[in-house]
């Protein structure tokens, strides 16, 4: 029976995406293949980390015992994790439960679309000041649709810029659900509003990660 390494598993609000603001019970794997600028959770990335080691029927069970129908699978990167793929059809399978994986943008989602039309995954797309942007795999985009997110997180006008020329060069607001996201304390949103407006960026979102407001930015757990 295959065991996930988990680091956290907590019920709060999605700060983010789709759903911010939406209860939703939160599974964080730990490791990831990236190591971005910014990461606000490196400690799950850490070799000596500590974790749980649960199966896909335990986390089910625990999922459905917090009575939250809204199932973010997170990390780290959870598509790194083995036999990923049997939680991802275990929990697509209940029709209760509204499942999204928060994915860096930098694994090939062709695999798992094809095992289920049920899951919605959010991906980053790393800019410039992540220092990650050559592990992205563009070829995602063939994939996404309406149920999906495609997220910018960005530090910088060159993030910006850089930004703008992915979401049209690939129609992703035609696809997919766009969003783009301050990295928290290196930019300004009243910035990315003014960038939005000047490059008419219709169709895009703003989004502010809402966990960082209500609670301390580095508090683990929310």
């Amino acid at each position: 029976m295959s065991k996930y390494k988990v680091v956290e598993r907590f019920v709060s609000i999605n700060g983010e995406g789709q759903r911010a603001g939406e209860l939703a019970v939160f599974i964080r794997f730990a490791g990831c293949n990236l190591n971005c600028s910014y990461c606000d959770t490196k400690w799950a990335n850490a070799a000596d980390v500590p974790y749980e080691e649960l199966s896909a029927e335990e986390l089910y069970d625990y999922i459905k015992r917090t009575e939250i129908k809204n199932v973010t699978l997170t990390g780290g990167e959870p598509l790194i994790a083995e036999d990923i793929d049997k939680l991802l059809l275990m929990l697509a399978i209940d029709e209760e439960l509204s499942v999204e994986v928060e994915t860096n943008g930098s694994i090939d989602i062709a695999e798992f679309k094809a095992i289920t039309d049920k899951i919605s995954y959010t991906l980053d797309y790393k800019l410039g000041s992540s220092n990650m942007e050559d592990s992205m795999c563009i070829s995602n985009y063939n994939y996404i649709d309406k149920n999906d997110t495609v997220k910018f997180v960005v530090g910088s006008i060159a993030d910006l810029e850089r930004a703008h020329d992915i979401i049209y060069t690939y129609g992703l607001c035609e696809k997919t659900k766009v969003y783009v996201s301050p990295v928290f304390g290196k930019i300004e949103p009243e910035e990315i509003v003014d960038f939005m407006i000047e490059n008419n960026m219709n169709d895009v979102k703003l989004q502010l990660q809402l966990h960082k407001f209500i609670w301390d930015a580095d508090m683990r757990g929310v």
